[in-house]
């Protein structure tokens, strides 16, 4: 079963849980700040996805801004971004969702339509 990774208290994640609730498509859900998201898991998550690995970071989150990760991401490895992705949940940007064939980094109606129409 696919599951949906994200955060009770962030509205994105609630309005995506409804689409995916209004649109009958089942799903395990996961809260982040409970059961972060190992390193390998986001190593799996980032090679699926194919989009680059600073799109899993929580860019408006205030833990990104506390520690300055605007500045320092671009001179970091890719190791460096896994660990320390691995280290909060709260620095992942959210929701995330993850089934045998795709992963979906954040909430676009119109992309989730597209990718999700099949199941």
């Amino acid at each position: 079963m696919a599951a949906f990774v994200c955060y009770s208290k962030c509205g994105t994640c609630r309005k995506a849980k409804k689409w995916l609730d209004e649109h009958n498509i089942a799903y395990e859900e996961r809260d982040i700040r409970e059961e972060k998201p190992s390193r390998e898991e986001l190593k799996c998550w980032y090679e699926k996805s194919g989009l680059p690995l600073k799109k899993f970071f929580n860019t408006s989150g205030l833990l990104y801004k506390e520690m300055k990760l605007k500045d320092r991401l671009p001179g970091m490895s890719e190791e460096e971004m896994l660990e320390l992705l691995a280290s909060d949940g709260m620095l992942v940007k959210r929701p995330i969702w993850v089934d045998k064939e795709q992963v979906l980094v954040g909430f676009k109606e119109a992309d989730w339509e597209v990718l999700l129409q099949k199941l």
